[in-house]
């Protein structure tokens, strides 16, 4: 029986994997926010990911198969503005240097180990081509991005300084049930609903124009396990390929629920506070290095949404 260890298990990711997981038979101990939940009989107490001592003690001890390193400090465009010092500070801290905690454990307790990192693809900024593949240029012009390129490249430098099976995943937008309410597409599809149950007037958003490549979360978390276990470490882009505006996630939601979104829905353009650039990744690496391919489209992805909310 396999052991992983899932960092960031309270997350959508996170509660997908460890679903996944089980139903292959792991054993996992997940780490969130402030608890660790392990198996009974694990030696497993409280691990803070920021505390070297404690994720080495934990590597020492279980000597986990993979380990999937998903935690994340998000900031969504519609979020209310966060001080930049303390920003750095917390994307730094969650996707660098705990990172790298567990790397080193790995290269000095448990060198079989394979880690999986959760990059982003806000990596590539405002790229030129409109689409991006594993040899785009790395180029952030966020925090979330320039971190999450940090860890990015500290797998780098364990991969081929030590040996040691580093993988990434650059993941471009992906969703389920467990969205969390400030992502657009949680947004949306709460606002149908209550739109259609009569419980909400109206959505505001801020670009309908927007253009998003827009996956489903259990495909993107099947690709993670994939690329763990893939025959060679490496980086690969988890996306659709595929481009949608807002307006279409929109039009499609309420056309579901027989409603014209145009009664419902209008633009501000204020309420956003950070620009959003289009990014659409070439997931062909992916399915040739592994087999993995998208088994859910947006229209049926967003019907699937519908559904988990009890339409």
């Amino acid at each position: 029986m396999k052991k992983a260890i899932i960092v960031g298990c309270n997350g959508q990711d996170g509660k997908l994997l460890s679903s996944f997981l089980l139903k292959k038979d792991y054993q996992i101990v997940g780490i969130g926010k402030n608890r660790t939940v392990a198996p009974d009989g694990f030696p497993v107490g409280p691990v803070d990911i920021k505390n070297t001592q404690e994720v080495f003690g934990l590597i020492k001890e279980l000597k986990p198969d993979e380990i999937y390193y998903l935690a994340a400090f998000h900031h969504s465009s519609q979020a209310n503005p966060v001080d930049d010092i303390d920003l750095y500070k917390q994307s730094f801290d969650i996707h660098v240097f705990a990172l790298v905690n567990f790397l080193e454990g790995i290269k000095q307790f448990s060198p079989r180990t394979r880690i999986f990192y959760a990059a982003s693809s806000h990596i590539f900024g405002e790229p030129e081509k409109g689409i991006q593949n594993e040899d785009t240029a790395i180029n952030p012009i966020c925090v979330y991005g320039i971190t999450k390129a940090a860890g990015l490249f500290a797998c780098h430098l364990y991969r081929n300084n030590y040996s040691i099976f580093a993988s990434a995943g650059i993941l471009y937008n992906h969703e389920s049930l467990f969205r969390r309410e400030e992502f657009i597409s949680k947004k949306i599809i709460t606002a149908a609903i209550n739109i259609k149950r009569k419980k909400q007037e109206e959505l505001v958003l801020g670009d309908l124009n927007a253009e998003i490549d827009w996956g489903w979360a259990p495909d993107y978390v099947d690709a993670m396990h994939r690329i763990n276990n893939a025959q060679k470490a490496d980086d690969f882009i988890v996306a659709t390929g595929k481009k949608h505006k807002v307006k279409d996630f929109v039009k499609t939601a309420f056309d579901y629920l027989g409603l014209d979104w145009k009664r419902y829905v209008r633009q501000d353009s204020s309420i956003i506070t950070k620009k959003n650039y289009c990014r659409i990744g070439n997931p062909q690496k992916l399915m040739d290095k592994t087999g993995w391919k998208p088994s859910v489209d947006f229209r049926e992805m967003i019907r699937l949404l519908l559904i988990e909310e009890g339409v």
